[in-house]
């Protein structure tokens, strides 16, 4: 698949500096007070959870990271129509959503 988002990819955006923040991303990142050296750590030290192929927007993955203080980090990844990586959202997983970092609760 020509879109798919693979994890180097993803590393060698942020290495590089070519990736942009959603205004939802930006939102979210300050509600939950994550610093943006987080997310780029999160994202060259973490690994993808889940694929989102089917998206009407285009590819997309949850990648798990880690911030500063050994705290879990979601951010989804997209792909802009430039080719640049585009944070999506960026949260802390907790219930009742997920039962832990990598474990999605199911609804009943």
């Amino acid at each position: 698949m020509r879109n798919k988002i693979t994890l180097n990819w993803i590393k060698t955006q942020i290495v590089s500096g070519e990736y942009e923040f959603s205004s939802h991303a930006e939102e979210e990142r300050e509600a939950e007070r994550i610093f943006i050296s987080e997310i780029e750590s999160a994202l060259i030290n973490g690994g993808i959870v889940e694929v989102y192929s089917n998206d009407p927007r285009g590819s997309s993955c949850l990648v798990l990271g880690y911030g500063e203080q050994g705290c879990p980090i979601h951010i989804v990844c997209g792909k802009t129509q430039s080719g640049k990586l585009r944070v999506v959202t960026v949260y802390i997983p907790t219930l009742p959503k997920w039962i832990d970092d990598r474990t999605r609760r199911h609804k009943k």
